[in-house]
């Protein structure tokens, strides 16, 4: 045997066979973005980068890989900016608008406090400041934003939110602008592309389901001319004031109302969990199967 065979045997013995690869993967990339990844396609990207108004994710994709939400409303974009795809923001708190851009409150991520791959999930857990003008802090936030995998190339978006006042109390104010907000592509909204919305309760489209109660709200419609996708934005059973009410429009807005109702407070120490879900689907599904899929959402356990 030549030496070259012999080197070659030799390295084949002692050389550790490779780790598996996880399926599902939260990958960090540059300007404080975290792209989730399943087998190498991405699903979303999260953005808290120094400087924005608040952190959000862009896209989301779908499973024929076409994107299901969009940056701003398509027929008012000035001030409507704050449509970020998919966010999380509130328009009062003590007084404190960090729903909308301009000169109101600003959520600021201050660090990436961990990553997680595995075959069943990615995840990023990030650690907020929502800060008024000024700097004065009101709120710190732990959130945990995770990507699972389903069959059929759908998957789940799920948000864990937990706040706590920074000093004293805080008061989120009586308005239907807060926790969850998504802006649908354009060509799946009802007015612009003909697509449909449905709630738990059988509601249909914004007359139906705008400032109802209900455990889900889904928005589908053509992201091509050959596929139906959708999103399902869930509230979690263990959610205060569950089922919530949820803001709706045929235009390709929807969102969750937490304090629609009532003005919730938060005393000192007192902490605010908070679980929401995003079922991203291929067609226009029958009720049954997307309460299915809120049912196990809603088994699953809050996590911070």
């Amino acid at each position: 045997m030549n030496p070259l065979s012999t080197l070659m045997i030799l390295l084949q013995t002692v050389a550790p066979a490779p780790t598996p690869v996880p399926r599902v993967q939260a990958v960090p990339l540059a300007h404080r973005e975290i792209s989730f990844r399943l087998d190498g396609r991405e699903l979303a990207r999260y953005h808290s980068e120094p400087g924005i108004e608040r952190p959000f994710l862009f896209p989301i994709i779908g499973p024929s890989g076409q994107m299901l939400t969009r940056m701003g409303h398509p027929h008012d974009p000035v001030t409507h900016s704050h449509h970020d795809s998919v966010w999380v923001a509130h328009s009062d708190v003590n007084g404190v608008d960090f729903w909308t851009d301009g000169d109101t409150g600003r959520i600021v991520t201050l660090r990436i406090r961990e990553l997680g791959d595995s075959d069943a999930a990615a995840w990023a857990v990030a650690e907020n400041e929502w800060s008024a003008q000024g700097g004065k802090v009101l709120l710190r936030e732990r959130r945990r934003i995770a990507a699972e995998p389903l069959s059929g190339g759908e998957w789940m978006l799920v948000a864990d939110i937990e706040l706590e006042p920074a000093a004293g109390e805080a008061v989120f104010g009586k308005t239907p602008f807060g926790m969850v907000g998504v802006r649908m592509a354009k060509s799946i909204g009802v007015s612009d592309g003909g697509g449909v919305i449905r709630n738990s309760e059988g509601g249909v489209n914004e007359k139906e389901v705008l400032w109802k109660r209900a455990r889900w709200v889904d928005y589908s419609g053509a992201v091509s001319n050959s596929a139906i996708e959708g999103i399902t934005l869930m509230d979690h059973s263990a959610n205060p004031n569950h089922p919530t009410y949820f803001h709706v429009r045929n235009d390709g807005w929807m969102g969750t109302s937490l304090t629609y109702d009532a003005p919730r407070r938060l005393g000192p120490g007192e902490k605010l969990k908070l679980r929401y879900g995003l079922y991203v689907h291929s067609g226009r599904l029958a009720v049954e199967a997307i309460e299915r899929r809120w049912e196990a959402f809603s088994a699953s356990g809050l996590k911070q």
